[in-house]
């Protein structure tokens, strides 16, 4: 494994990370504003019999939770631009520690490896 590829398997993992929480916070985010729009719907429809103190605490429910999108928003922008100086600096760490990285790698190769080989023994210890 030169560094080319050690910095380009870890600049696709990084973009991999970034595309699977930005989906998440898509996801999240559709799922908020159907509930909003759902819930926006259902208060149009029982305006004309709600108090209006219901109405104002509707207004702002509604406000707090536009406001909590517009959060979780922010925490992705801040996520995304930590994930990307992260890839960056390593993506540096590779192409300027080439042989260190090769052996960092390894040695996390390895460790892996004797974690699952070591769960795998235990399973089978306790299964019979």
């Amino acid at each position: 494994m030169n560094s080319q590829t050690a910095a380009n398997t870890a600049r696709q993992a990084s973009d991999e990370l970034l595309q699977t929480a930005e989906k998440a916070v898509g996801s999240t985010r559709s799922y908020a504003n159907e509930a909003l729009d759902k819930a926006e719907s259902k208060v149009r429809d029982l305006r004309g019999s709600v108090d209006p103190v219901v109405d104002m605490l509707a207004s702002k429910a509604q406000h707090l939770a536009r406001q909590s999108l517009d959060i979780a928003a922010e925490a992705k922008d801040r996520a995304q631009r930590s994930l990307s100086n992260a890839a960056g600096a390593t993506s540096r760490y590779v192409a300027d520690q080439p042989l260190r990285s090769v052996l960092i790698a390894a040695a996390v190769g390895a460790g892996v490896a004797l974690l699952i080989s070591s769960a795998r023994h235990h399973r089978q210890q306790n299964r019979y």
